[in-house]
Formats: C-alpha cells, structure tokens, sequence
C-alpha cells in the first residue's frame, strides 16, 4: 500500500479524498495556488506545497508543477479529484515515466473514454445504445449548421473533453446554434484546453441517469446501481440522489450491463461513471463516460455502504476488487444537495467575498434512521475566490425510504446558515418541498419548467405563513424575557408581558396574542385563526431558530432586522416585523421609499472578467441582443439587452475585472 498520496486538487473533493487516507493511514500531501494558501485542505493535509498564482492554467493545470511537488515531498501515488488534470490521459503517462502511481484508470482507458467523441464510437462498438448525432469533430458553425438540418432540432453541442456543465449549450434554431457553437468553443478551450466540438440531437424532457462502475487492474468489472441527476441549471447537476424514482430492478440490470460492458471493452481499471440519458418510458441512450470520481458519488457510498475513494487507492496499488455483483445491494435512499456561492434570484449569477458566517447541520445518525454527511472544503471566515468552481458544500442525506431522506435533506437545509456572500440553500429548500420534486416527477427541465420566469423565492402557502409568523413571535418574546433580565425586571416582582402583537409579514398585518398555561407557551394568530403549542430553545443571537412547533421539530434561519427578523424556512424567505399595537399604527402611515431605476445603465450580476463587448458606442440594440459576454468562475455568461435602446458609452474593455454592479455601459 501507498506510504503517501499528493492530491492534486482543492476544495471539498481534496478534504474528502485526505479523510479517507487518513483513516487508512496514508499520509496526504496538498498543493495549494497563492489564492488558496489559507484553504481548509492546505490545513487538514499533512503537508502542503506552492505551486503557483491564483490562475489555474499557472497552477492546478500544471502538470510539471504538480509532478514537481511529488518529487519534492516524496508522494509515491497521486490522486487527482475531479476537474482539473484528472481526465487528462498525457497526464496519467507523465506520472508513470516519473514512477509515480496515478490513483485513477490507465492513458488508454482515460484517452478513449474521456473524448467523448471517441467514447461514442466505442460505446457503439461495445453494443451500448447511443444517442443519435454526428460522431465526429465539428469544426464551424457552418457544418453545425448543416449536421444539425440533417438530425432535426433541437441538438446539443459539446465539448469533446467537457464536463461540469462547461462547454454545453441546447439550438432550438439556427440563431441559437451559431452563438453556442461560439460559447462553447470559448468556454472548453478556457476550461480544458481544447475547444473541439461535436453535435447530438436533444431528447426534449429527458432524465439524467449515470450507473457507477468499478474495475480492477485484473479485469473484474461490478456496477454500484444508479443515480439520477436530472435536476440541472445550466447543464450542471445540483441535486442528486441515488437510487433513481424512474428507474425499475429490470431496467437497473440492463443499464449495468451496458455500463460493465463498456468498461470491460475499455479494460477499465478504477471508479468511473457511465451517464445515460433517459425518456420518460425508462428508454435510455448513452452519454459519456467520466473517467474520475464524480461529485456526486457520496449518494452512491451512502447507499452501498462502499468508499469509493478507498476502493479506487486499494485498485491504484493492484488489489483485485473484493466485491461481486451478486453482493451489490442498495440499501434506503440518499439526496445530495450541492450548495453553491451563487445567486439563484439573479440567474444563478456566482457570488464571492468572505464567509462571514459557516454554521452548518450536525453530521451523523438522526432518528428514525437517518444520516446526514456534508463534504466542503471551506471554514467560517475564508474566502470564496472568484478563480475557481463556486461549491461551498456537499449536503447529502440518506434514509429508509425517498420520502424520509427528502423530509431530513428539507430540515438539514433549515439548519444550514452562511452569511456574507449570497448562497442557493434558500432554492434547494424549495425543490426539497416542491410537490413534483417529492413524487419524482424529474426531467432536465424541472427548473427551467417550475421556474419559468426564473426564481424569486417561493410563494407561502397559508401554513408556511403561518408557521413563519408563529416563529417571529416566539423569536419576540425570547427577547422581551432576555431584556428584562438585562434590566433587572426579574429580580423584582417581574411585570406582566405584553400578551398582543401585530406581526408584518412582508406588507401583510397579523394580530397575534401570546398566551402562557399549565401545558406552555401558545401563540394564536386571529388573522388566519390559529394557533399553536410552541417549545423553543432558541437564545437571542443565534442564527437558527429551533424548537417545536405542535410537538413537530422545527428550524428557521434567522437573520435580525430594525423591528423584526428576516426569516428562511422550507425555501420562503421573507421580512417578518414585530411591533405593538400603538407602534404598528404610526409605521403604516410610514412613505415606502422606492428605488432608483437602473435601466440606463448595463451592470455586471456578479463578478467577473469582460471577455468581450458586442456592441459600440452608438449602436441601437434590441431586445434580446447579446451586448457583453463575462465570465466568472469558469462559465461564460451572456449579458443581453433587456429594452430597445441605443448605447451611449461603453465603460468597460475586454480584460477588465469587473465587481457586483459595476457599469458596463450606458444607454442613451
């Protein structure tokens, strides 16, 4: 076995792979970009090596430089995450010529696997079904064009040694393919070093399938059941579960038969994931094979009870595979919610800056069965960078049933709290408590289709209202009682609490009475007429509210207001202010001070680098025109114009990095 494995990756995939060698006692080493010396897997490795600037080309991409540390600390193997270097067959050969053990599959398994153009040619050789498309490299927009008149719109263009999402775009029409050709070209050569392209046809209302795989270096081949990763934005996954609500035991053995047939054919030799696309009557089509881990391969360990990470060091070092297939079982259920530094209410526009507060959910058994794991790679008080993928945090469930590891994943996230940089937990809750999401009803689509106008938080039903104001109110009186302590009231003969409060949710006014008895604290809202037994142990100050609400287990994130809470629970995050019945009167003839329209201007959503400008000054714009492309945290995003208008400065040049809101341009 391995004496010690340099991991040449960052963030949460580093920390993940260093627990594991650790509980196997192999030492670890890290190597950390300038941008990451203070990152959390630089702390937990036992060493920790520079290998350049913040830029990954100049760092994580470089293949000498991450040798160089190998050398240099002694490492006999190297893992390689995901990302970065990891599919990377010329890679896999130059660490072999050093004597060097790359934890992963060999060059040629990596090399035809992981050209997705040359994986479907050998996927189709090996019998696997594949998706129909133009199987070759397209080298304009005009033969995309032509390929894509040919097998009908709509089609999908890839990148050739794509993943994460990067490098994809769907044309519905011809317009649309000749600007995603472009995008998608830009977008591969920036992330992979190679920007070529091939082109397949679209299944409209698909579900994304993958089956996990593992080989060894003696020819034995097992699969590890399913997951589904339909939920998406961008064609990058951010909810995943294993197994599949879609698919049945029959279907399960005819996908991983495929999936074992391909890698036999390949002579694959590691854990490796072979993606289907999916219709609605349990048809599937081969995608692609990604010669890694993946990220979301803790549903699969949870439901298998495998660590993929070991199996894949105990493979590297020759160990043939322990496992057979007749002993492969999936056992309860599992959800993985990735939590990202992103926006959801601006597109999913990324967000960066310091982590003012990291205050996530206890791991470990819970009642009833259940489990809960978060892999991250971040801590409170360090810095999400604006160089690199914006994951903060793995969050993954596993229960009995579906049903069960939803209703854990929902509260989990209730219990999630970070603060200082915008974060998609309140749109994960959301999805958590979607009624389509819980019968399983999934496609690619879901968000675009639960969504359409995108998202600005969910509605209240009449129960979440309530529950939400029940919350603010024992918020409230929790800070009555720790301000009569501060004043002294208590050491005297205490005085009555006020027992009525109107409580604004939003603009909405509620009359809510506060009554104490034998059996507790209740809390009636004569507004939607009802009320409700409440035990809290929620002190001022923390940022979770918990307790019970009618002897049910509840949490809420709370952030404080003047007069009142901002609140977040079940994906409704809303402004929630206490006053007394005086007060209440006197702010209801308070003037709402409006914002000032922004419409001229042109503002950057996030941060970024101005890739380029596709307008002048002068110009006229219409709707929907492309006016800048900017790109941050690997992905390129189209700016379009929102209104017909003329552009009268342009403020900006390509290059140029841009902060939140700053002015790109300004219309006339």
């Amino acid at each position: 076995m391995f004496k010690k494995i340099l991991i040449a990756n960052r963030g949460e995939i580093a920390c993940r792979i260093i627990r594991t060698a650790r509980r196997m006692g192999i030492k670890t080493v890290a190597v950390y970009s300038t941008a990451d010396a203070r990152a959390l897997h630089v702390e937990m490795a036992d060493e920790a090596v520079a290998i350049g600037p913040a830029s990954a080309a100049q760092s994580y991409l470089s293949a000498e430089r991450i040798i160089g540390a190998c050398r240099q600390t002694g490492a006999d193997a190297l893992h390689p995450g995901y990302g970065f270097l990891s599919e990377q067959a010329s890679f896999a050969e130059m660490l072999a010529a050093a004597g060097i053990v790359f934890i992963g599959p060999n060059p040629r398994a990596i090399r035809s696997m992981g050209d997705k153009i040359e994986a479907k040619k050998s996927a189709a050789a090996a019998g696997v079904s594949v998706v129909p498309g133009h199987v070759g490299v397209v080298k304009s927009p005009q033969e995309a064009e032509a390929i894509a008149e040919h097998i009908g719109y709509p089609v999908m263009i890839k990148a050739s040694a794509g993943g994460g999402g990067k490098g994809m775009r769907i044309a519905r029409a011809t317009a649309e393919l000749r600007e995603g050709f472009e995008r998608a070209a830009a977008e591969a050569a920036s992330a992979f070093g190679d920007d070529r392209l091939f082109i397949e046809k679209y299944i409209d209302n698909p579900r994304h399938i993958e089956i996990q795989v593992l080989g060894d270096k003696h020819g034995n081949v097992v699969h590890l059941g399913e997951r589904e990763c339909s939920i998406q934005r961008r064609n990058q996954k951010i909810i995943e579960e294993a197994p599949s609500p879609l698919i049945d035991a029959k279907t399960r053995q005819a996908m991983g038969e495929q999936a074992v047939r391909l890698a036999k054919a390949v002579k694959y030799d590691s854990a490796g994931t072979v993606e289907f696309v999916a219709a609605q009557d349990k048809s599937f089509y081969f995608l692609e094979m990604n010669t890694r881990l993946q990220v979301e391969h803790p549903v699969t360990e949870a439901v298998t009870g495998l660590d993929l990470v070991e199996q894949m060091i105990r493979i590297a070092a020759g160990e043939p595979l322990q496992i057979k297939q007749e002993s492969v079982e999936l056992k309860g259920w599992a959800v993985e919610c990735r939590i990202y530094a992103e926006d959801p209410n601006r597109g999913f526009m990324p967000s960066t800056g310091r982590l003012k507060a990291y205050k996530p959910p206890k791991e470990g058994r819970l009642e009833g069965g259940a489990s809960l794991r978060i892999d991250t790679g971040v801590y409170e008080g360090g810095e999400i960078s604006v160089h690199y993928d914006p994951m903060i945090a793995k969050l993954i469930t596993r229960a009995p049933d579906r049903t069960g590891a939803i209703e854990t994943m929902a509260a989990a996230l209730d219990r999630f709290y970070i603060d200082g940089i915008r974060h998609n937990i309140p749109f994960l809750s959301a999805i958590m408590n979607s009624e389509r999401w819980r019968r399983g009803a999934l496609s690619n689509g879901f968000i675009d289709e639960e969504f359409p106008g995108g998202f600005k938080g969910l509605a209240p039903d009449m129960h979440l209202k309530g529950r939400i104001i029940t919350i603010a109110a024992a918020i409230h009186l929790a800070e009555l009682n720790r301000k009569r302590k501060i004043s002294g009231q208590f050491r005297s003969v205490p005085s009555p609490l006020p027992r009525r409060f109107n409580v604004r949710f939003e603009e909405e006014w509620h009359s809510v009475e506060l009554l104490l008895d034998s059996s507790g604290l209740w809390i009636s809202n004569e507004t939607l007429r009802d009320k409700h037994h409440v035990e809290a142990g929620w002190s001022p100050g923390e940022a979770v509210w918990h307790g019970q609400i009618d002897g049910e287990t509840v949490a809420a994130q709370v952030s404080p207001l003047l007069s009142g809470y901002r609140i977040s629970h079940r994906g409704v995050t809303a402004s929630v202010h206490v006053t007394g019945e005086r007060e209440s009167r006197l702010v209801r003839l308070m003037l709402i001070k409006t914002l000032k329209a922004t419409s001229s201007e042109l503002r950057c959503p996030m941060p970024g680098v101005v890739i380029s400008l596709q307008v002048a000054s002068g110009q006229d714009v219409k709707v929907g025109d492309t006016l800048a492309v900017v790109e941050a945290m690997k992905m390129q995003n189209i700016l379009r114009a929102e209104r017909d208008g003329k552009v009268k400065r342009l403020l900006v040049k390509p290059g140029d990095t841009l902060a939140v809101d700053a002015v790109i341009m300004e219309f006339e």
